[in-house]
């Protein structure tokens, strides 16, 4: 390969991410046969004319890092999407199941998707979950306490932590702000990824409910990696890569 300057070696980093969505630093050193350190000030430069956003290890076209957001902005984006993975989610609760559910817009529609048949356990830190099963009279609900966070009218917390550890339920369906396939599950809140981590712990399975606008995104708060999720509900915006490296993490993925 013909050595390049600076100027068009950024093209050629600018003109692969629109063609890939992506950059790794390793890959455009063997591309551009130069150190990893000049193509980290490739990135920087780029990044701070605002062309680009640096992740782990290369760079992105779309800001990988989640701002939190109220439930009532939530609720409105990927909205069709968000109904039919609650609706496959709903139908994976058996007659007198005990399960837990989480927080989020997601598993908001999914407690308005189940119409159980049998006798119905729900341990939830999300209000609104709550409210949308009290119609149920076969529904025992068990809300959890602790600091409610307004923007998800959720709580977390010591108090809703130590509770937990009185039960031990057969499924927790989990929603999450971010999905990055080295970094993990997470979530805006360090608090609400804590409790996250808690819920995993008395649960048999983890079943995650995320639209694929949460793929290849990260917030604040960690709470777990992938090979610690059973199962992965999404859409059809899913790329067939991650579904593929999502299964090689042993993950089962159902796209609806």
């Amino acid at each position: 390969m013909l050595v390049m300057n600076n100027v068009e070696r950024h093209q050629f980093i600018m003109n692969r991410l629109q063609q890939k969505g992506s950059v790794n630093v390793l890959d455009l050193c063997k591309l551009l046969d130069v150190s990893s350190v000049t193509i980290r000030k490739d990135l920087k430069l780029l990044e701070d004319r605002q062309l680009l956003f640096r992740t782990h290890g290369g760079a992105t076209l779309i800001n990988p890092y989640t701002a939190d957001r109220t439930v009532f902005e939530k609720e409105r984006i990927q909205a069709s999407e968000k109904t039919a993975i609650a609706r496959e989610a709903a139908s994976m609760i058996t007659d007198n199941d005990s399960i837990i559910i989480a927080s989020g817009t997601t598993v908001q529609a999914m407690a308005r998707e189940i119409q159980p048949i049998g006798n119905l356990t729900v341990v939830t830190s999300a209000l609104n979950v709550a409210v949308q099963l009290i119609k149920h009279p076969n529904v025992e609900i068990l809300q959890l306490g602790g600091i409610l966070r307004k923007s998800s009218t959720s709580v977390a917390g010591l108090y809703a932590e130590r509770i937990l550890s009185d039960f031990f339920c057969s499924k927790l369906f989990l929603g999450v702000d971010g999905i990055d396939l080295e970094f993990g599950l997470t979530t805006t809140n360090a608090q609400e990824a804590h409790l996250n981590r808690k819920m995993m712990e008395v649960s048999q399975k983890v079943i995650v409910l995320a639209d694929s606008t949460k793929f290849g995104k990260r917030g604040f708060g960690r709470i777990c990696g992938i090979e610690e999720v059973d199962r992965i509900i999404t859409d059809k915006g899913i790329s067939p890569h991650t579904v593929k490296a999502l299964e090689g993490m042993g993950v089962m993925v159902t796209v609806v």
